[in-house]
């Protein structure tokens, strides 16, 4: 608990000094000399009177508290540039003027205390909500954001970063209102503008971009590993001596520092009086400030092979914005120059920031006047050059749309929402948009139709495989995603079309009619409940509604196509006796005795005989001998494979039982294989299991499945031909026939014991008012798929 607390623990004990020393050093010392300048160009983007002291002692004590309590080896905490700027937009939208001109005079000076007292307002609520926000484990909304999703935003991310650096590099500022589209409306004035530029900031910047492209492939060897060169720290010391020898023709921080109370402001608790003013745009602050840090921390776990945690992350990050409010300085995230200065340079763990953290507090209290002299061109040559990476991302696009449709849309819809609508608004419209796009795949059911290929038990899809054959007779269903609320409608849709079916309302009388006919047959079954023994007991009678019946899509014959075929199961004795009633059918036999399998006992015919009194009032008729009645097309089992399912809600379980209800209706039989354990405990939650959908119906395999249907309707003149064959023929290969039958029944009986054993334990098939030993029992009477090879196997089973 205390290392979750406290991340520092975790590799603070483990550190191996000899080996990653000098690379934190490196790291540390790169990064605290880019912090130098850098935050003087947060001062200098927002132009607000923040003493230097200020900003540099928030910058060290939000750095110092992220290597306490982060979870990243690699984030460089300080000011963003796009954060800064949502600062100053802040201040506009509540009637604050700037407090600082462009050109660094006091022209448009404005109250200072009051702005920066605002600033520290939003800091301070934007550390408590993102504080609460980690408390109440809401990080993990991160854990539903695919990896597509967050590299389009980091090129989103960058993109605004190297827009923002155009004031840098051509020594321009443009005050344009904050607008949806205002990346756009920048660069097109900047275009226009660029005959007014600085040259000598385009020559600096081009230089120096030279300078470090050239210099990218150098690498130190230290301890048989390779580090960068540290160009961008030579490249900081040599500019800054030599802008305090020569004047430079460039802008610097110079002429806007000189405007700015060098005095230390001490800390203070933040104004809370005018929280609510500010609370949703901390509240959006927040939110891209965080999703900065994970998004940027989780791209160098994965290229580092550890894991960061998104709650720590988020508490961390808002005890950094707490501690900056303070010192009445600015929002604090990640820093992605920072961050990809101090991994390349070789940093391994945090103390890389302590040391960067440190070097910039010391050198900045001391020093930190001869860095205000750089021209802020070479800085944004700095920052362009290590966020240009990102923009590779770009060169995935074409592989990602051949791989995957789906991230190709998210990815493009997030770059266009962050470009256009910024950080904020646009992981907002990402967001919304990639759940939206999960909802819609969800919603389209993937199903196929599965063959088998010829004398093996291996099933493939019939569209994809030439090989596989359909079995007559049978229609094999693969469910390729778990049904829900969302596209149980098209799995029946899918469903009824493969099987030329469509569902017909009941009309009044015919649902008064079975209505009857299942009041009647509920009370047959709570008599012969009091017969038997408690050890099996029987499952609860048929409860499902008929409102529609199935016929024939395109049926010529109206009078077959307004007739549907009930079937009632009960349980009478040890076996499932049927009783099937045809309504509105033409010939039809009066007599319901004759239609109905004799019971095992005189009370089993007071009960038919009471139900059939009972239907006859309502003219309901029978057919005579006919079980099932003939089909409306020659299927008579449906298997359906669920190996691919992960779960069925409850919606998707009334409307499965209400599927294998209409199928049976008809005659035909609906098994289920594949179904997981932890499915069957479900159903047996929603009440999914009666006495007409018993367990007997599922299988462990879709190959037994098969075996168990074409067993259960294999003809008479087959069955009698694979028993003479078994028993005819010369005395040696009887007494083969007889060893193989003997040896195959033991491995039968093993097999049998260990499956019902696993039954048993997973499905929990044993559990009281449902279907129980004997069903499982009864499961185990279908044959194996390796009884095919013996050619007794049928006469044994049947």
């Amino acid at each position: 608990m205390i290392c979750m607390m406290f991340p520092i623990l975790n590799w603070l004990f483990s550190y191996r000094f000899r080996e990653w020393v000098m690379r934190d050093l490196h790291a540390g010392l790169s990064v605290g000399m880019f912090q130098i300048p850098q935050g003087l160009l947060g001062v200098w983007i927002t132009r607000l009177p923040l003493p230097n002291t200020n900003g540099f002692l928030s910058a060290f004590c939000c750095s110092i508290t992220y290597v306490i309590f982060g979870t990243s080896h690699h984030i460089s905490i300080g000011s963003f540039s796009i954060l800064n700027m949502a600062a100053t937009n802040i201040l506009k939208t509540l009637n604050f003027n700037q407090t600082l001109s462009c050109n660094g005079s006091a022209d448009n000076y404005s109250d200072p205390s009051q702005a920066l007292t605002l600033t520290a307002s939003v800091t301070f609520l934007t550390g408590i909500i993102q504080l609460l926000l980690g408390c109440c484990c809401l990080g993990l909304v991160k854990t539903y954001m695919p990896k597509t999703l967050i590299n389009a935003c980091l090129t989103a991310a960058a993109v605004h970063v190297i827009v923002a650096q155009l004031t840098f590099i051509f020594d321009i500022v443009l005050d344009i209102p904050a607008s949806p589209l205002d990346i756009f409306y920048n660069l097109y004035h900047f275009l226009l503008a660029i005959p007014k530029a600085n040259a000598t900031s385009i020559l600096l910047f081009l230089l120096s971009m030279a300078v470090l492209q050239v210099t990218a492939s150098l690498r130190i060897v230290y301890k048989h590993s390779l580090m960068a060169f540290p160009m961008e720290l030579l490249l900081i010391i040599t500019v800054t001596i030599i802008s305090n020898c020569i004047r430079l023709h460039a802008e610097s921080n110079n002429a806007v520092v000189s405007m700015i109370p060098q005095r230390f402001l001490p800390p203070t608790v933040p104004d809370v009086s005018n929280l609510n003013k500010v609370i949703l745009h901390a509240f959006s602050i927040a939110i891209v400030s965080y999703f900065l840090l994970v998004f940027v921390g989780e791209e160098y776990a994965s290229l580092h092979s550890y894991r960061i945690s998104s709650n720590q992350e988020l508490i961390a990050v808002g005890l950094c914005n707490i501690c900056s409010s303070f010192f009445k300085s600015f929002v604090v995230s990640c820093t992605i120059s920072g961050t990809v200065i101090q991994e390349k340079t070789g940093g391994r763990t945090q103390l890389a920031a302590a040391i960067g953290a440190c070097v910039m507090l010391v050198i900045a209290l001391k020093l930190g006047h001869f860095f205000q002299m750089i021209p802020n061109c070479i800085l944004a040559a700095i920052v362009v050059f290590n966020v240009s990476p990102f923009l590779q991302n770009f060169r995935d696009i074409p592989m990602l749309w051949r791989q995957d449709t789906y991230h190709f849309v998210i990815w493009l819809v997030t770059f266009a929402a962050v470009l256009c609508f910024g950080l904020d608004m646009g992981l907002v419209i990402a967001i919304g948009f990639t759940f939206l796009l999960i909802t819609i795949r969800l919603h389209r059911m993937k199903m196929v139709m599965l063959g088998q290929i010829p004398n093996t038990n291996i099933y493939r899809s019939l569209s994809d495989c030439k090989a596989a054959k359909e079995i007559e007779g049978i229609k094999i269903f693969q469910c390729c995603s778990s049904i829900s609320f969302a596209n149980v409608n098209c799995f029946k849709t899918y469903l009824l079309n493969k099987m030329d079916l469509k569902t017909v309302p009941l009309d009044v009388s015919e649902m008064r009619a079975f209505s009857s006919h299942r009041l009647a047959a509920t009370t047959v079954g709570r008599e012969d409940r009091t017969c038997f023994c408690v050890y099996d007991p029987p499952l609860p009678p048929t409860t499902t509604l008929y409102r529609e019946k199935l016929a024939k899509r395109h049926s010529t014959d109206s009078q077959s196509s307004s007739s549907v075929n009930l079937v009632r199961w009960s349980k009478y004795g040890d076996k499932l006796r049927s009783r099937t009633l045809l309504v509105g059918a033409a010939d039809a036999s009066p007599n319901f005795n004759r239609g109905v399998r004799t019971g095992r006992n005189e009370q089993d015919r007071r009960a038919c005989q009471e139900l059939g009194s009972a239907i006859d009032n309502s003219s309901i008729h029978f057919d005579r001998e006919q079980l099932p009645m003939d089909l409306p097309c020659p299927v008579h089992t449906i298997i359906f494979d669920f190996s691919m399912v992960q779960f069925v809600d409850l919606e998707g379980s009334d409307l499965l039982r209400q599927i294998i209800h209409m199928f049976h209706n008809i005659g035909i039989t609906v098994l289920i294989a594949g179904c997981h354990s932890s499915m069957v405990a479900d159903f047996e939650k929603n009440d999914f299991f009666d006495s007409c959908i018993t367990k007997e119906r599922f299988f462990l395999t879709l190959h037994d499945a098969v075996l168990a249907a074409l067993n259960k309707h294999q003809r008479p003149d087959e069955l009698d031909h694979t028993v003479r064959e078994f028993t005819e023929g010369p005395p040696s290969e009887q007494q083969e026939r007889r060893s193989l039958l003997s040896r195959k029944n033991k491995d039968l009986f093993s097999a049998k014991n260990s499956y019902n054993k696993h039954w048993h334990e997973d499905a929990s098939c044993s559990a009281p008012n449902e279907a129980g030993p004997s069903s499982v029992q009864q499961y185990h009477t279908q044959p194996h798929q390796s009884d095919f090879q013996d050619p007794g196997w049928l006469g044994r089973w049947k």
